[in-house]
């Protein structure tokens, strides 16, 4: 998805430089600009959710941590009673 993002921006920049230095009508250049925006709002919200997933996943990772820790630290301390 990252990559597309990446794809449909440089596409829309080099669509935008195209109508600046065509000297296109101004649809083509408003045009132009939207898809280069739109395609930049969908590269930053892939890169913000790609950050909450890494996210999410050291978290389930430190809560699996935690709870062998307390497993090891409960089986110590009934070994230490016998």
């Amino acid at each position: 998805m990252f990559v597309w993002c990446g794809i449909l921006f440089f596409l829309g920049i080099l669509a935008f430089l195209d109508s600046l230095f065509n000297m296109g009508e101004l649809f083509r250049g408003v045009n132009s600009a939207l898809f280069m925006l739109i395609s930049l709002g969908l590269l930053v919200r892939t890169t913000s959710k790609m950050k909450s997933q890494k996210k999410e996943t050291y978290e389930k990772r430190i809560f699996t941590l935690e709870q062998q820790v307390k497993n090891l630290e409960m089986s110590k301390d009934k070994l230490g009673q016998f």
